[in-house]
């Protein structure tokens, strides 16, 4: 056998425990985040949220002290205790620990009597993330896994492709897999509940689906046989040739049908469904329309205020004080030092969320500013994730994970941040118009046709062709199953 070698060049990023954490925050809804900051005071008792009225107010600061990129050794050598530096948190003169608190000045927060009682919508992300908690993963399985769920659209489906997850796990997080470690991890994640999630087709989705139940009988075998072997005939409803291949009765046919059909196409989209007419959301952004100047806030439950603990200050001062220093000493110092800069680090990172948060809605408002003038969707222009990354300077990455787990409260309603955003379609005028336009016509045709007589995929493209939209008719019908419209012969009322 021979043996190769070769030199290979890899540009890694390596993530700064703050934008670990930021990228974890950002992600985590208003309505879930008092719970997400609880978490964190009851891990670091050197973190503490000021009470409502409280006296002790401090500005905030404009530059948060930098991150101390030294390792903190555990093998207690006397050098590391040396380099503890008390002065870098008490401050010369005034006898105090150095001020750190996080208060919302930079920009408009909503007033809370402005926040409407809602109903929390159930997390899709967090009912992922409860699950992996069951599985028994190293810290690299963990992360990969995190990565994956993360990846995850809205209808529960694995949409990216594999090496893309690689690239980023070894770009963002510097994590070095492979192919074979990244499908366990998938198949592992394919047995959570709702059954089908983390599929990465249709296909995939209901066959996960219908293995749970492979023990209810020999009609679940033959349904499992025909999405495995005769998928695309099902699909057609050529069930005539799937009848003869299998040798099946006209009862077991009808069967078969009958259990495909009770599956869920779309796992991910069930979370959070029931009771769909009482069912709200805690918007993140409020947006109102002040004589045609358009107004951003923020919400208040955004903007907690956070500071370091006046106990661990004072314990700071009382050891600096102290002449002589033991090496006890010298380990509670280290101890209380690791605690400070670690709710300095999570303050800066929930003031980086809420800049974050505001400047990406912003720049969202200022590009769709006639929708939110207006609440016509024809309004609508396209914009990519890309569009608002290049106004905001921040990654494609980040702004996704705002844009699909954050809500905006318009007088025309609340909107998931996502809504905004489309692909662009040519007119023959040579006018670049949003896909959600097209969708909205094509909806608005639908809905004045004669249930007696509705219109075919062929007649709907004539009819967008004729207001000068340049659009295929295969194109018609995956709009029209997006919006979740059934085809003509279905829409057929006698």
């Amino acid at each position: 056998m021979a043996l190769h070698q070769s030199l290979q060049q890899k540009l890694l990023q390596k993530l700064s425990p703050q934008q670990i954490q930021l990228m974890k925050l950002l992600q985590v809804p208003t309505a879930i985040l008092d719970q997400r900051i609880k978490e964190e005071i009851e891990e670091n008792p050197a973190l503490e949220q000021v009470e409502e009225g409280h006296e002790d107010e401090f500005e905030t600061k404009d530059e948060f002290a930098d991150a101390n990129d030294e390792e903190y050794e555990k093998d207690g050598s006397e050098e590391d205790y040396e380099n503890i530096d008390i002065s870098e948190y008490v401050q010369d003169g005034d006898d105090e620990v150095g001020d750190y608190k996080l208060r919302d000045d930079n920009y408009p927060e909503a007033d809370d009597n402005r926040v409407i009682p809602h109903k929390v919508e159930t997390s899709f992300n967090e009912l992922m993330l409860q699950q992996l908690g069951l599985l028994k993963l190293n810290d690299q399985q963990h992360k990969i896994a995190e990565q994956i769920i993360g990846s995850l659209d809205d209808d529960g489906y694995l949409r990216r492709e594999v090496s893309a997850i690689i690239d980023d796990l070894a770009f963002r997080q510097n994590i070095d897999t492979d192919e074979n470690e990244l499908n366990a991890i998938i198949n592992q994640i394919q047995q959570f509940d709702p059954p089908g999630v983390c599929a990465r087709s249709l296909q995939e989705c209901l066959l996960i689906q219908l293995k749970r139940k492979i023990d209810q009988g020999k009609n679940i075998e033959l349904a499992i046989k025909v999405l495995d072997k005769y998928f695309d005939e099902f699909t057609k409803k050529h069930y005539e040739k799937i009848q003869k291949a299998l040798d099946l009765n006209d009862q077991q046919l009808r069967d078969i049908i009958a259990q495909i059909v009770k599956l869920n196409p779309k796992p991910g989209g069930t979370i959070g469904d029931s009771n769909k007419g009482e069912n709200y959301v805690i918007p993140d952004f409020f947006i109102t329309n002040n004589n045609g100047k358009l107004e951003l806030t923020l919400n208040s439950k955004n903007a907690p205020d956070l500071r370091i603990s006046e106990g661990y200050r004072d314990m700071l001062k009382d050891y600096d004080k102290g002449t002589k220093k033991d090496k006890q000493q010298k380990e509670a110092v280290l101890f209380i030092k690791q605690k400070i800069d670690s709710a300095k680090w999570f303050i800066d990172a929930i003031k980086q969320r809420q800049n974050t948060l505001y400047n990406t809605m912003e720049a969202i408002m200022s590009y769709q500013k006639d929708f939110f003038l207006t609440g016509d969707e024809t309004d609508l222009k396209p914009m990519i994730l890309k569009d608002i990354a290049e106004r905001t300077n921040l990654d494609i990455s980040t702004v996704s994970r705002v844009a699909n787990s954050k809500f905006v409260q318009t007088e025309f309603g609340s909107y998931r941040l996502k809504f905004f955003f489309s692909e662009s379609l040519q007119t023959d005028s040579g006018e670049e118009v949003s896909t959600r336009e097209v969708k909205k016509i094509l909806t608005d045709l639908i809905s004045e046709e004669s249930k007696k007589h509705p219109y075919s995929d062929e007649k709907l493209t004539e009819l967008l062709q004729e207001k000068g939209y340049n659009i295929a008719r295969r194109t018609v019908a995956k709009y029209r199953e997006q919006l979740n419209i059934p085809v003509a012969r279905l829409r057929k009322t006698l």
